[in-house]
């Protein structure tokens, strides 16, 4: 059991005084064995309750003893879905920085819920690795509580929401990226442009759309909400949203498909109607997965740079644990940038 310590004495006029355990328990109105139980990172304490203490042990200066000999050679790294390339480039960013830092990396995965549950949590406190690493997931109050109470650092890359303005996280420029996708479309000739969107309750996903709807606005064109569809970043919802799109009687002559694995999708419901890329149709991606280069024609598309980000996430877990950034409430956007390869082009002649 890892021992607390006040921080140094604090100074209040020309005495110095220091809170105990005792006294944080009456400030708190629990008992001490609660303030212990939170201390410890044990289980059993109701969330408001652990908050309340927390904030409390901060506020007096407890800091825990450093047991980095105690810490297992580890970072874990939590996916909510860990099935595609996108999480293979992520998984490569944290694993260069792990291995030049002497640790392994521990992967885990949500089942595509947004907060890992009590469990992992749990399990995690018990490893005691040397930070955590959540993609496009987050921590409720409860998880964040223990994580804290183990003194285990965690950053959020590329959040679902909005992660609190105490969370470090790692993100891009989305915004961005889709207001140059749809800008480089708009400057090629197109004015019914289609956007097939990831989920709604994804951050990063409504701030490509929002993009995307800058864009049209800025150049004067109307934004057609019948020609934006909603999917998962999938393959198959980029294949079922792009047929109903492309059906349409008056179609749209050029895509923004949200992300690469989509664009595929759509690549597919193109070749099933009869339609050329990008003779009759241009498309555009996000992301700049290593297919993107190889699919025919090879795809224009937004990069995200996703080993980057995760590096950055994994250099900044390591530096809060070490104490190092202690103050970073740090919120960091890498840029993104369009990629102009073959599968977009002027509108054909209608």
């Amino acid at each position: 059991m890892t021992s607390p310590q006040p921080a140094d004495t604090r100074t209040n006029g020309r005495s110095t005084q220091t809170a105990t355990l005792a006294e944080i328990a009456r400030e708190a109105g629990v008992s001490a064995p609660t303030v212990s139980k939170v201390l410890n990172g044990r289980a059993d304490v109701a969330p408001g309750t652990r908050s309340r203490v927390e904030e409390l042990l901060r506020t007096h200066g407890y800091r825990r003893r450093r047991a980095e000999a105690s810490r297992s050679p580890l970072i874990d790294l939590v996916f909510h879905e860990l099935e595609s390339a996108w999480a293979m480039e992520v998984i490569r960013g944290v694993e260069n920085v792990a291995r030049d830092a002497g640790l392994s990396v521990v992967l885990s995965e949500s089942a595509g819920r947004l907060t890992p549950g009590r469990t992992w949590a749990d399990q995690v406190a018990a490893r005691r690795p040397h930070g955590v690493i959540l993609v496009l997931s987050g921590l409720d109050e409860s998880g964040r509580a223990l994580l804290t109470s183990r003194s285990i650092p965690f950053v959020v890359m590329d959040p679902a929401g909005d992660p609190g303005t105490d969370v470090p996280s790692i993100g891009a420029t989305n915004w961005q990226g889709g207001l140059a996708a749809t800008r480089h479309l708009i400057e090629l000739g197109h004015t019914r442009i289609g956007a097939i969107s990831g989920p709604s309750r994804m951050m990063c996903s409504r701030a490509r759309v929002d993009g995307y709807r800058a864009a049209l606005e800025t150049a004067g064109l109307p934004v057609d909400p019948e020609l934006i569809v909603s999917g998962d970043f999938h393959h198959d919802a980029g294949y079922q949203q792009g047929l109903a799109l492309l059906r349409r009687e008056d179609r749209p002559t050029a895509v923004f498909a949200g992300n690469d694995l989509q664009a595929l999708g759509l690549y597919e419901a193109a070749r099933e109607l009869g339609l050329r890329i990008p003779e009759d149709l241009s498309v555009v991606g996000f992301d700049d997965l290593p297919v993107a280069r190889w699919v025919g024609p090879p795809l224009t598309t937004v990069r995200q740079p996703l080993t980057e980000m995760a590096e950055a996430a994994a250099k900044l877990v390591l530096d809060l644990g070490k104490g190092e950034d202690s103050a970073a409430a740090t919120r960091v956007e890498l840029a993104t940038s369009l990629v102009v390869r073959s599968s977009t082009a002027a509108p054909a002649a209608r």
